[in-house]
């Protein structure tokens, strides 16, 4: 299908994989079937659901009886929120769904670097004798830097291990939002040494509504939607038997390319990176300018109105984002780019531009010389 756009918001929205679609299809017309259902037919679509489940939980390195399906990212994060009644340790840099799940706990927010970078000691700091739940996203969603996860995993065992050396029974977990990263990162959760971690059908050119959380086996879930008893008691309601066995699809797609697609996605951003830098010396790059998403450009023009030049851009067929989708939405400035420190000057002239299957070498050729010349429109227009 030809696009009559060149798309740089992956972070938002990714298309629907036509392979994933095609392994979903069935499920909405011939075997529609309940897998609830006890008869023959619906039997057959619960294994079909059940093998799904079991290849997500591959894929991530668990167990099938340790996934929960849910709604999408932001159902994960509340279920494991709701799963704990103590003090609470987020970033101030996180998403929306996480500082909102935060606020129904007494909580404690972390701050980053000026790269968006969150450290363990920092998180060490945080950590209260009655903090029950840490939570750092793989990924920031906006600057693509990478959270040193492992590190901060090693503070969470040594607290929880502490505890129990002086016969203290509470609890304390690390979740993560790791949405932004899978596709491009490994999520294996013994390597990251998580105890609960969210994923998000929808990057990863899968369905939309469609998540799930994982949590180790010692974990205690909280159901927060009761109802019929699916998934264990721990997450009611009929089973989404398409979207389940699409995420499946979707995220062995997206494991088996990871390594081929992060380095094409790297070299594309760079290419477009230098471009733009070249031409606006004062451009302000933000995020870690390592350990950064591979897809994740995030670039700002003191004193440039993006907002302006996002409507300039869409109508050159070009979309791109000021900040997260969520914060776009509200017409507000970006928490992230306020708690790095960046000026306002600077975090109102920024876009975010994230890299994906609709990008190739020519589109981003071709973006880097339109949003060039958006921005010196712009800069003229304020002299």
């Amino acid at each position: 299908m030809k696009r009559d756009f060149i798309y740089l918001d992956h972070a938002a929205a990714t298309p629907l994989d036509e392979r994933v679609a095609r392994a979903m299809q069935p499920y909405y017309s011939e075997q529609f079937f309940n897998p609830s259902s006890p008869y023959a037919p619906a039997i057959e679509v619960r294994r079909d659901y059940e093998a799904a489940k079991a290849s997500l939980a591959h894929s991530i390195g668990a167990r099938p009886d340790e996934l929960v399906m849910t709604a999408g990212a932001t159902e994960s994060i509340n279920l494991a929120f709701g799963s704990v009644e103590g003090h609470v340790v987020t970033a101030e840099i996180e998403h929306h769904a996480v500082l909102r799940a935060a606020e129904k706990h007494e909580h404690t927010l972390v701050k980053s670097d000026e790269h968006g970078l969150v450290s363990a000691e920092a998180v060490k700091k945080a950590i209260r004798p009655d903090t029950q739940l840490v939570s750092i996203a793989v990924a920031n969603n906006e600057l693509g830097t990478i959270q040193p996860l492992r590190e901060i995993a090693e503070v969470v065992k040594a607290e929880r291990a502490a505890r129990l050396d002086r016969g203290d029974r509470t609890p304390i977990y690390l979740h993560s939002d790791a949405s932004q990263g899978v596709g491009q990162l490994d999520v294996n959760v013994a390597r990251l040494g998580v105890d609960m971690l969210t994923l998000n059908a929808a990057k990863i050119y899968g369905p939309k509504q469609v998540g799930l959380l994982w949590a180790a086996s010692d974990v205690r879930i909280t159901p927060q939607i009761v109802g019929g008893g699916q998934e264990r008691n721990l997450r009611s309601g009929t089973e989404n038997a398409a979207g389940v066995i699409g995420f499946a699809k979707a995220l062995e797609l997206a494991s088996e390319h990871r390594k081929y697609e992060s380095e094409r996605l790297a070299k594309l951003r760079d290419h477009l990176e230098k471009y733009l830098v070249d031409n606006f010396s004062q451009a302000v790059m933000s995020g870690h300018p390592r350990h950064r998403l591979s897809g994740h450009l995030h670039i700002s023009f003191p004193g440039v109105d993006a907002e302006r030049i996002v409507f300039a851009l869409e109508n050159r067929g070009v979309l791109v984002a000021t900040g997260s989708a969520c914060a776009a939405n509200q017409g507000t400035r970006s928490h992230v780019l306020t708690a790095i420190g960046l000026a306002p000057e600077v975090a109102d002239g920024s876009l975010r531009l994230t890299l994906g299957h609709l990008n190739d070498d020519a589109s981003i050729q071709r973006a880097g010389e339109i949003i060039a010349e958006e921005i010196k429109h712009e800069m003229e227009r304020t002299r």
